[in-house]
């Protein structure tokens, strides 16, 4: 584990000292994250006009939204990398069957090859007995 690390940060013009197990760089990430929340209300008239409080929870509210969005994404995203890999599963199963039948009835073929080859040298011998005499 990393050592805890103390990063100062701007946000929304105030210097903030965040600390945490987190570098640097991922600490600056999240506040350029709220910095950039903050200014997309911040370019709505009706949004300045709000006191500072309802302001802040609306961004709160936002912030809250794009993580259960997210969240909500990585489940699905989940889900559907479990299915995929049930159906893969499924899907070498089903080829390993293949394969076991295929060697199967190669196998087949070959004692059927050799079969065929005696009973050809048998006919073959049983013909030439019969024009001999």
């Amino acid at each position: 584990m990393s050592a805890k690390s103390n990063t100062e940060v701007i946000i929304g013009g105030k210097v903030y000292t965040l600390s945490g197990y987190e570098g640097e760089e991922y600490l600056q990430r999240v506040a350029a994250y709220i910095n950039n929340k903050i200014s997309d209300f911040n370019e709505m008239k009706s949004y300045r006009r709000l006191p500072a409080d309802m302001r802040a929870t609306l961004v709160q509210l936002n912030v809250a939204d794009d993580y259960f969005k997210a969240k909500e994404r990585i489940e699905l995203l989940e889900a559907d990398l479990e299915r995929k890999e049930k159906e893969l599963y499924e899907l070498k199963h089903e080829l390993i069957s293949i394969q076991i039948k295929a060697e199967t009835s190669e196998k087949n073929m070959e004692i059927l090859k050799i079969e065929n080859s005696k009973l050809e040298a048998a006919l073959k011998a049983s013909t030439e007995t019969k024009e001999k005499k």
